[in-house]
């Protein structure tokens, strides 16, 4: 099979299921502008996703907007440094059970079945090349470098999106729905440690985030503080690109060794997460925090194996500062100098680190609004993340916010107390898409409620015209009546 033929495949397949022919939902007319149905915030796999997801249930009046250029939507090809994706291949994802539409499908229509069988994971670089091909065979309507600036609610229930970018053809868009698809950092942000931040210039440091010119540290000696997948990421990706040394500084005596998200693929805990007591979902996020994710094998071999490669376990950092212009760190194992430091320490998830949500979030409930966690369990960084429904909608602290976060969607990292591994990971999204877009879809035909149920009572379309008994009909030729009557 080619990709040409995929492609027609994948037409075929769309047409058989009726998916986009019509919008089911009333337009809503306002003198101010077009108003969107949803306008969903960020091109990546979750907001590709979510609007396939959407147009399946015929809301086809929706907009993406991406604030990166096209092909550079999400990590995979700008601070993502693995060589693969850690998510087993044979995962689904955002193919919504559509067999012409899974990586799988598109792999083997350029390289063959026996090449999937030989791989191993699925490659970085040809995830994004996947997701490039999603967005153009769906011909999915996103709009790249359109940055949202500000959620504006109105009293008529409909938010304004002030934004801007070289994209943007106006400076506001109007919609009913808002759901930000905002990748990993979209709820709070990265975090950097203050004794980094306090204590050394701009240039001797960067987050894992951020984009790095590694070329400049050809020959260098750099320093990566974490134990997660992403610091031995980060590692073989420098020593690959010429650094002479790569230390990882551990906090713990050992590397994590377990990943519970292995667990939760084969148990149901993802899919099912929604059904668990707010004491379940917390102890059980509890544990997930407690292991982090640990490296691959396969690139833990990769970095270990290059000459420059160190590592250093029960290391924490004691002490940055900055000598000579280079960064000397202490650890209670001893003090070390680097030309440039490697941050892979995570984020930090709170709606009011969001600037677009700065006219609602104090509005947003927390789960330290909403559970009280035993003492021996309790965590601030739990406790700061929204407590969202089941279908990832903001809730309200209060009652005058109920009314303001009415429609807007997280689906995003933030979410992952409240719903679980699902917007968050890759192994999550075949179950969290088509709860999103139910609950979009639901809110949608709730707020047209009265409308709907008025058009319903006075619909009166004829659609049986028979007539009983049959009356005689004449013949062309007006010799013969024929009386029609049911066969025996």
């Amino acid at each position: 099979m080619s990709l040409e033929t995929l492609n027609e495949q994948v037409r075929t397949d769309l047409s058989y299921l009726a998916i986009g022919d019509h919008n089911r939902v009333p337009p809503l007319n306002q003198p101010k502008g077009h108003v969107y149905d949803a306008i969903i915030v960020g091109g990546g796999q979750s907001g590709l996703g979510t609007a396939f997801g959407l147009l399946r249930e015929k809301i086809s009046n929706i907009l993406v907007i991406d604030e990166n250029n096209e092909g550079l939507e999400g990590p995979w090809k700008t601070y993502a440094r693995m060589v693969t994706l850690r998510t087993p291949k044979h995962l689904t994802t955002i193919d919504l059970g559509i067999p012409s539409l899974t990586f799988r499908a598109w792999w083997e229509a350029q390289f063959g079945q026996e090449s999937w069988e030989r791989m191993d994971k699925i490659p970085r670089e040809e995830w994004m090349n996947y997701l490039k091909w999603y967005r153009e065979v769906l011909k999915l309507p996103v709009i790249n470098k359109v940055k949202l600036k500000l959620v504006e609610p109105t009293e008529e229930g409909i938010h304004k999106l002030h934004i801007e970018g070289q994209g943007a053809r106006s400076t506001l868009l109007l919609a009913r729905k808002i759901i930000l698809a905002t990748g990993i950092q979209g709820g709070g942000e990265w975090h950097i440690p203050s004794m980094i931040t306090e204590n050394l210039p701009r240039h001797l440091y960067a987050h894992t985030s951020e984009s790095i010119d590694f070329p400049s540290l050809k020959g260098k000696k750099i320093a990566i503080l974490g134990g997660g997948a992403s610091a031995f990421d980060n590692a073989h990706f420098a020593l690959s690109e010429g650094v002479a040394k790569a230390h990882v500084f551990i906090r713990r005596q050992e590397i994590p060794r377990i990943n519970p998200i292995r667990h939760m693929e084969a148990s149901g805990i993802i899919e099912r997460f929604h059904t668990l007591s707010d004491a379940d979902k917390y102890a059980v996020m509890t544990h997930f925090f407690t292991h982090n994710q640990p490296p691959t094998t396969d690139m833990f071999q990769r970095a270990s194996s290059w000459p420059g490669f160190g590592m250093h376990l029960g290391s924490p950092w004691l002490q940055v500062k900055n000598v000579d212009n280079q960064a000397v760190v202490t650890t209670p194992k001893g003090t070390y100098t680097f030309d440039y430091l490697i941050v892979s320490t995570g984020l930090v998830t709170d709606p009011s680190l969001r600037p677009e949500l700065k006219l609602v979030e104090s509005h947003i409930a927390r789960w330290s609004d909403c559970y009280d966690a035993p003492d021996e369990t309790a965590n601030p960084i739990i406790d700061a993340h929204p407590y969202l429904s089941p279908g990832f909608a903001f809730q309200s602290r209060d009652e005058k916010g109920k009314r303001l976060l009415h429609g807007i969607f997280a689906f995003n990292y933030s979410a992952l107390i409240s719903c679980g591994i699902s917007a968050s990971a890759l192994s999550g999204l075949r179950f969290s898409i088509p709860k999103l877009v139910a609950a979009v879809a639901e809110q949608l035909f709730t707020d047209n409620r009265s409308d709907i149920l008025k058009k319903f009572f006075d619909y009166n379309e004829v659609e049986f015209t028979e007539e009983w008994p049959r009356k005689e009909r004449q013949t062309d030729s007006g010799s013969q009546t024929f009386k029609y009557s049911i066969p025996s």
